[in-house]
C-alpha cells in the first residue's frame, strides 16, 4: 500500500491519477519507462514495509499511522496537553508579544509558522478530505479532529529540539532539523559513544530521506500536478497547454519563479510565505464560508452526523473503528507530524529561548487539520451531494475510492459552478508554497551531507530547478512513491529520536516558566510581526 492513496499534502496519487505528460512512444515515454523500471523493486520494497497493514477486525490500516498517533498520544500525556493549556500563549509569540526582534535567528515567529504551513497545507486538505469521508464518512471528520490535536503536542516537542540543537553558521544564517537534533541531542542525552554512533547513523539517514523526498515529492510531484491542473482547466488535450513544449515552457517559468525566492534562503521564503500561505488560505476558506452559509439551516444536522458517524459509524466499512482509523490516517498525512520536516523551518526563528517556538509550533496541525481539513470536511458533508453518496456506498460495498478532488468539487459545485477555476487558483499558490519551502528543506539536508559553502548551495538550487522543469514533462511515478515511502520511514528514526528526548523538553518548558516567573522574560507592549 501507499500513502499517496490518501492525498497527503506533498504527496503523490496513485500512479493511475498521475498526469502522464511524456509523449506517448516518445523520447521522454522511453527515458520516464526506464527510470520507472529501475527505480520499481527498490520503491516496492521500501513502500510495503512503510505502509505495511495492521488490521482490526475488518479493517486495515498502516502501522505507520499507529505509530504517529501513538506518538502524539505519549507525548499530549507527558507533557500534560501543554496544547490546550498554552493555546493562548502561543497565539501571543506568533504576534511577537514575547519575543525581542534582535534575539539570534533569521525570520520572526509567524514567518516561522507561515513557512512550515506552506510545506503541509496543499492538495491533501482538498483531495485527501474528500477521499476520507467517503471512505470513513462524516465520523472520520471528529477523529480527524481528534488526531490533528493531538499531533499538536508532536510538532511541539519536535520544533522545540530543532531550535535548541540548531547550528548558527558564520554567515549568520541558521541550520535545523532532525539531523541536528538527532546527532547532538542523543550525544548529549546519553554522553557515551553509543548515543554519538547512534545519533550520527539517524541524522545522515534523516538528512538523505528529506534530501530525496524534497527532490522527488516536494518538488517534481508538485510541479506536475500543477502543470496538470492548469491543462485540465484549459482545454485538457484539445488546449493551448497540450504539448510537451508548452509543459517544458511552463517548467522554466516556474524553476525561475522558485530559484529566485529559493536563492534568497530563508529571509525570502519567509517574506513570500508570510504573505502567500494567508492569501491562499482566505481564497479557500472563504469558499467553504459560502457552501457553508448557503446551507446554513443544515449547519447543526451536520456536526450531529459528525458526532454520530464518530461512534457508530453507519454505513462505513468497519463501523465506528472504521472512521476511526480513517481518521487519524488523513489527519497523520495531512498535518505531518512527527516527520522531521517542519524543525527545519522553525529553527530559524528569531528567538533566545527554544521552547518558545515550541509552542508557536503546535499551532501548526491546528491550522493544518483542524481548521482546513475540518473546513473541507464540513463543506462536503453539509452539501451532501449525490456524488457523495454514491460513492460512499460504492466503497462500502467494496467498489473502487472516488477522486478525492472530484468528491469536493462536486460540494463546491452545488454553489459555485465556477469552483474548478477557484480549486486550480488554490492548487497553484499550495504547490507553489510546498515547492518553496521545500526547496529549503532540501538544501539543509544537502548542505548537511556535503558541505554548507556557497558552490555546494549553488549546486544543489541548480539541480532542484532542473527538477523542476522535469517534473513538468515527466511523471516517474516509481520514484515518486518512493520518495513518499521514505519520508515516512524517516518518521520511525524521528520520533525514537523524540521519545528519548522528551526530558530535554522538559527541562526547557519548566526554565521558561521560571524566566515567565520572574520577569526575565515579559510580555512586549509593541508586537513584532
Amino acid at each position: 500500500m501507499s500513502v499517496l492513496t490518501t492525498g497527503m499534502a506533498t504527496s503523490p496519487p496513485p500512479d493511475d491519477t498521475l498526469q502522464v505528460l511524456a509523449a506517448e512512444g516518445g523520447t521522454l515515454a522511453s527515458i520516464e519507462e526506464w527510470i520507472n523500471t529501475v527505480f520499481n523493486p527498490v520503491s516496492d520494497a521500501v513502500s510495503n514495509f512503510v505502509f505495511a497493514e495492521l488490521t482490526i477486525g475488518s479493517v486495515s490500516f498502516p502501522w505507520i499511522v499507529a505509530w504517529l498517533v501513538l506518538a502524539a498520544t505519549v507525548f499530549s500525556c507527558y507533557f500534560g496537553f501543554v496544547q490546550f493549556r498554552k493555546f493562548k500563549l502561543a497565539t501571543d509569540l506568533v504576534r511577537g508579544k514575547y519575543t525581542n526582534p534582535d534575539e539570534p535567528g533569521e525570520i520572526n515567529h509567524f514567518q516561522a509558522l507561515a513557512s512550515a504551513l506552506s510545506g503541509t497545507v496543499g492538495l491533501g486538505n482538498i483531495a485527501g478530505v474528500g477521499v476520507a469521508v467517503t471512505i470513513g464518512g462524516a465520523g472520520a471528520t471528529f477523529w480527524m479532529i481528534v488526531a490533528g490535536l493531538l499531533g499538536m503536542c508532536t510538532k511541539f516537542v519536535e520544533c522545540t529540539l530543532g531550535v535548541k540543537y540548531r547550528e548558527t553558521h558564520a554567515d549568520g544564517t541558521i541550520s535545523g532539523g532532525p539531523m541536528h537534533y538527532l546527532r547532538k541531542g542523543l550525544a548529549e542525552r546519553f554522553g557515551n559513544g553509543f548515543g554519538v554512533l547512534l545519533g550520527k547513523v539517524l541524522a545522515v539517514l534523516a538528512a538523505l530521506m528529506l534530501l530525496f523526498f524534497a527532490l522527488a515529492g516536494g518538488n517534481m510531484f508538485q510541479a506536475n500536478q500543477t502543470f496538470a491542473q492548469l491543462r485540465d482547466v484549459t482545454g485538457g488535450d484539445e488546449g493551448f497547454l497540450a504539448s510537451d513544449g508548452a509543459a517544458f515552457v511552463f517548467g522554466v517559468i516556474l524553476a525561475v519563479v522558485v530559484g529566485a525566492v529559493i536563492i534568497g534562503g530563508i529571509k525570502s521564503i519567509g517574506a513570500v510565505t508570510s504573505r502567500l500561505v494567508p492569501a491562499m488560505a482566505v481564497i479557500y476558506i472563504s469558499a467553504c464560508l459560502i457552501v457553508i452559509l448557503v446551507n446554513f439551516t443544515d449547519v447543526p444536522n451536520a456536526i450531529g452526523e459528525i458526532i454520530s458517524g464518530a461512534f457508530t459509524g453507519e454505513g462505513v466499512a468497519g463501523g465506528a473503528i472504521g472512521a476511526l482509523i480513517v481518521g487519524f490516517q488523513r489527519s497523520a498525512f495531512s498535518n505531518e507530524a512527527g516527520l522531521g520536516s517542519a524543525p527545519i523551518a522553525h529553527s530559524a526563528v528569531k528567538t533566545k529561548n527554544p521552547i518558545t517556538e515550541g509552542y508557536v509550533a503546535l499551532l501548526e496541525p491546528f491550522i493544518d487539520t483542524v481548521v482546513v481539513c475540518t473546513m473541507t470536511a464540513l463543506t462536503v458533508v453539509i452539501a451532501d451531494t449525490q456524488f457523495w453518496n454514491d460513492a460512499k456506498a460504492t466503497v462500502a460495498a467494496g467498489g473502487d475510492t472516488p477522486d478525492g478532488v472530484t468528491v469536493t468539487s462536486e460540494s463546491f459545485g452545488t454553489v459555485l459552478p465556477w469552483f474548478p477555476y477557484v480549486l486550480t487558483v488554490a492548487v497553484v499558490l499550495f504547490a507553489l508554497s510546498t515547492l518553496i519551502t521545500w526547496g529549503y528543506y532540501g538544501q539543509k539536508a544537502w548542505t548537511f551531507l556535503f558541505g554548507k559553502t556557497r558552490t555546494s548551495e549553488r549546486v544543489y538550487q541548480l539541480v532542484f530547478c532542473l527538477l523542476t522543469i522535469a517534473g513538468c514533462v515527466l511523471t516517474l511515478g516509481s520514484v515518486l512513491n518512493f520518495a513518499d515511502a521514505v519520508l515516512f520511514l524517516l518518521a520511525l528514526f524521528n520520533i525514537i529520536g523524540l521519545h528519548l528526548l522528551m526530558p530535554v523538553v522538559k527541562r526547557e518548558v519548566a526554565d521558561f516558566a521560571a524566566k515567565l516567573r520572574s520577569g526575565e522574560v515579559r510580555k512586549l507592549e509593541k508586537t513584532s510581526t
